[in-house]
Order: structure tokens, then sequence, then C-alpha cells
């Protein structure tokens, strides 16, 4: 129960930890760009990569870490612990890749027990046979006879003081991620190897008087176990009748033991589990549980086994200890990315694939292998004659639609009940029956049947189509050299729309006059106010 309830305390204070710390910014990593996080070692790699020579960017430098942890120390052996107990620890890590890192540890920690079961077969302890006589279990007779030393029981119990130095491997979890770039919390485990040292005491003897037991204590607590009182009120008994003196070595392999000073030397491996939160791109904290595997099952003094029978056997089970902490870590270094279990490997590929910046692609060529101006993707007429206007889909221009391309019409506009038309174009008009026995009207002196011409925009420019229509018109003209034509648009009211409108007239007039050679005085131009489309010149007959 009070281990529960450290646990809770802890994963408390790393909550409040959090919230009163600003939240970091979740960067994006490293730029693979930046030299400056890259070693002299690594450049060569680098410069492959610039060269596209190969796939991979160097590894960056990445920042070490150093961190500081206190917590909960417990030694889990024969003798129950007693809650809480301190512990500490100092570590410096490095990563070697994204995924592993090694780590370097010193742990202090202070433990403690007492056992609120009365034991009677203590005899085989070393420590404890040396303080107090026993009883025989069936006479009920001492079995020495030293004053104020006999006791028919006693109350196991230790202060064990454990320093250690390890090396860990540590694999990190979640870093790699497909759906995010980075995340704010670290899942790591982790295991390794080091030297533990430790030194176990009892409290045996009154601090006021050495050679004075606490038999006298025993036998009443022996009592309270007789009347089946709860080991609340045992444990209460033991605590207000004994000093916190520990002046007595526990039991320990004496002179074969490998020692430190007066320490007990053991190699020891432990296993490890914790999850890491970033308060910002230099600073996280850790909630972590580490446990320590020692060959050696005297860390709490006790490693006899009792028998109804009177017997007493070893365990035959090793001691272990747990170190459950919250700790705080800085990253250090200079022109160094962040450690890299807190980047996300993924996070170049995935931005090269959306913003392209190391891939070279080749430069867009496109084809137009009939050469009218529309790319052969797009183009629906494949094989169009050389010079014949097309449209924005390679499709000859054929203005009337009689089936010939404006390039080889003769007669650009063909009225619908002209055709079919001839191989040049030309349409032949069937005389209307009404009319087929009438007398023919004298032929007009001056032509009036000229087609429109329309401008794209607010274009003044004249297109091909129109230029073509324009030739038309100065045949008609050269045919009828007595007729005289006015050239009409149709602006809008605005002074804009009429400017327009005059110099498309007048590029109109320019163009029968300067290069169809139409005489300027047959050629006028008038512009009409909401008369018609504004996009559109009539020709009209005076």
């Amino acid at each position: 129960m009070a281990s529960k309830k450290l646990s809770f305390l802890l994963l408390a204070l790393l909550f409040s930890g959090m919230s009163a710390f600003a939240q970091p910014k979740n960067d994006s990593g490293y730029d693979v760009y930046d030299t400056s996080v890259i070693t002299n070692k690594r450049m060569p790699q680098q410069n492959e990569f610039w060269n596209n020579n190969y796939n991979f960017p160097a590894k960056p430098r990445n920042m070490w870490e150093i961190g500081v942890s206190g917590g909960a120390f417990n030694i889990s052996g024969d003798v129950p612990t007693v809650f809480p107990t301190p512990g500490f620890g100092v570590h410096v890590r490095k990563a070697f890749g994204y995924v592993f890192s090694v780590r370097a540890q010193y742990m202090y920690g202070i433990g403690k027990g007492l056992s609120w079961l009365a034991s009677e077969n203590f005899q085989k302890n070393t420590a404890l046979r040396d303080l107090y006589s026993g009883f025989d279990t069936r006479s009920g007779v001492p079995t020495t006879t030293i004053p104020g030393r006999d006791a028919e029981v006693v109350f196991y119990n230790y202060k064990n003081n454990t320093q250690d130095l390890s090396l860990q491997g540590i694999i990190t979890l979640n870093n790699i991620r497909f759906h995010k770039n980075k995340t704010k919390f670290v899942f790591y485990v982790g295991g390794g190897f080091g030297a533990t040292i430790y030194q176990t005491k009892i409290n045996a003897l009154n601090e006021n008087d050495n050679n004075n037991t606490y038999s006298a204590l025993y036998a009443q607590a022996l009592a309270l176990q007789g009347e089946y009182k709860n080991r609340k009120d045992i444990l209460k008994l033991l605590r207000d009748g004994m000093d916190d003196s520990y002046e007595t070595d526990a039991q320990n392999n004496g002179e074969r033991r490998p020692k430190l000073g007066d320490n007990t030397l053991r190699f020891s491996t432990s296993i490890l589990g914790g999850i890491a939160y970033k308060l910002s791109k230099r600073i996280n904290i850790a909630l972590e549980n580490r446990h320590t595997f020692i060959k050696d099952d005297l860390l709490d003094g006790q490693q006899w086994q009792e028998h109804p029978s009177g017997n007493a056997t070893t365990t035959g089970n090793w001691d272990s200890y747990n170190y459950l902490s919250l700790g705080v870590n800085f990253n250090l270094g200079a022109k160094s990315v962040e450690p890299l279990w807190w980047l996300n490997p993924l996070d170049y590929a995935y931005g090269e694939l959306n913003n392209p910046r190391h891939t070279k692609f080749p430069k867009p060529e496109f084809d137009d292998a009939d050469g009218d101006g529309v790319v052969d993707q797009l183009d629906r007429e494949p094989n169009t004659p050389a010079g014949c206007p097309v449209d924005t889909h390679g499709v000859t221009l054929d203005t009337d639609g009689d089936g010939v391309p404006d390039c080889k019409d003769k007669q650009l506009i063909t009225p619908t009940e002209c055709q079919p038309v001839d191989e040049d174009g030309v349409g032949k008009c069937p005389e209307p029956e009404c009319c087929k026995n009438m007398t023919a009207a004298p032929a007009s002196s001056c032509p009036c049947d000229y087609p429109s011409i329309t401008f794209g925009g607010n274009s003044s420019t004249l297109s091909t189509t129109a230029k073509t229509m324009l030739q038309a018109v100065s045949a008609t003209l050269k045919a009828n050299p007595d007729c005289k034509i006015t050239l009409t648009g149709y602006p809008e009211a605005s002074k804009a729309s009429q400017a327009l409108c005059q110099k498309r007239l007048e590029a109109a007039q320019k163009h029968l006059v300067e290069t169809l050679g139409i005489s300027a005085d047959r050629v006028s131009i008038s512009c009409e106010i909401g008369g018609g489309d504004k996009n559109t010149m009539d020709v009209k007959c005076q």
C-alpha cells in the first residue's frame, strides 16, 4: 500500500511540473542542409548527399544529456521494507542513433526494513547470535545465561546504504512516428550492468546503554502478536521503543566477500523503463523505475528461512533493489541538434516528399510535332498543315463550317444555304423558287454584304481571322471602285470603351488603306454607343 501511495505522489509531482513550465515549441527537428551541425568526419558523406551521389544525409551532431533525480529506494529481500526511504541519482547520456543511446548513472539509496512477525530461529544469523541468546523451543530454557540478552524471539530490522555505478543501454520506443512530426512524450526501456557497494546495519542495542538489548521490547511485541493485534500496532510499539542508532554490523560473508573499504562489493545488472516529457529544447522531466539485481542475499542482513521444526535454511533467493524516481534532465552542446531520441528520423523523408529540395527533376520538354503552337499532349489534330491557323485545341479553323479549313478556303464565309462547297470552299447558292420568274432587280451599284469582325477582350490588334475578312472586304471594294464603306463599332457609354472602339476602327482602317491599298476617302469610321456588341465591328456600305 505504501508503494502505491508513493507512486501516486510521484505522478502528481510529474504533472504539476508540466504545468509549471511554458509549453515547448514543437519545431520540425533540424535542417539537413545546415553544415554547422555536421562534424568534419561526416562531411564527406554530406557532400555526397548534396551532389546526389548518396541518398542519405549525414547524422548531425547531437547534444549530451545530464540529469539529476530523486525518489524512493527500497530493497526486495527477506525483511519487509519500511517506506518511504530516499534515493538519489545523477547520469550522463549520449545518443548513438535515433533509437539507441547509452547512459552512465550513479545512484545512492538508503533502505530500511522492519518485520512485524516474531522470529524464533535466529541463531543462524551470526550478527544476532552474538547479541542474543535463544531459548530451547521445547523446554523454554535459555541456551546461554547472558543477563539482559535472553530473548525468546527477535524482530528483524536493518538499515542499508547502497551505491552503484552502472552503464545502461536505452531504447526509445515512440520517436519514429508516421503521422506526426514529433511528440512531447518519449517512452523508453533499457538495461545495463555495473558495480554495487553496500553496507547493512541492524538496530540491536539501546543507544543509551549499548549493553542493553531490545529483549524486553520484543517480548511486549510478541504478547501483542499473541493477542491477535494487527501489524500496525506491533510496528508502532517497535518504532516507539527503538532508537535510530543501527549500531551493529549485519551478517555478511566476512573476509570472503569482495570489499571496497567497509562495504561489500558486487557485480550488478539492472532493467529500467520510463517516460520523459519535454519542457523545452534543452529541458525535460522524466518518471522512471529501475530494478537492480545482485548475486547476494544479504542486502537486508538476513538470508535464513525459518521452519516450524526449529531448523533454519537459506532461502536460495538473491536480494534486489528498486529505485522509483522523478528527474530533471538538461541537454548540453553548442552547434548541435537536440538528443536524437527526441527527433523523428522520418522528418527529412516526409519533408522531401512534400517540398522537394534535394531531388532533381528533368527540365520539362513539350513537343509540338506539327508546329501549330499547341503541344502534342493537348493537340486534337496532331498533323495540322503548315501555316494553317488553329484553335486552342490545335484544330484547323473553319470559320464558315463548310469543311474546308480557312487556310484553303477561297470563300471564307459561305452561307449555309450555299453549301456544300467545292474543294476550294466555294459554294453555289440556289435560286429561290419565288424569284425564278421575276424580273431581276437592277444590280446594286455597291454591295452591302460584308462580314462582321470580332475583337478579343480589350485588344485593339487585328487577329489573323480579322485580317482575312478585311482582305475579302478589300477585294469587294476593288471590284466596285465607286463604292465606299463605313467601319462601325458599338462601345459602351464609358470613355475607356469609346477610346478602345476608336483604336479598333483606326486599326482596321489603316490595314485597308496602307496594307490592302484602298483609298482613304472610301473608308470612314464611326462609334455608335450601345448599338451592338462592344467587341464587334460591322462593315456598312455608304
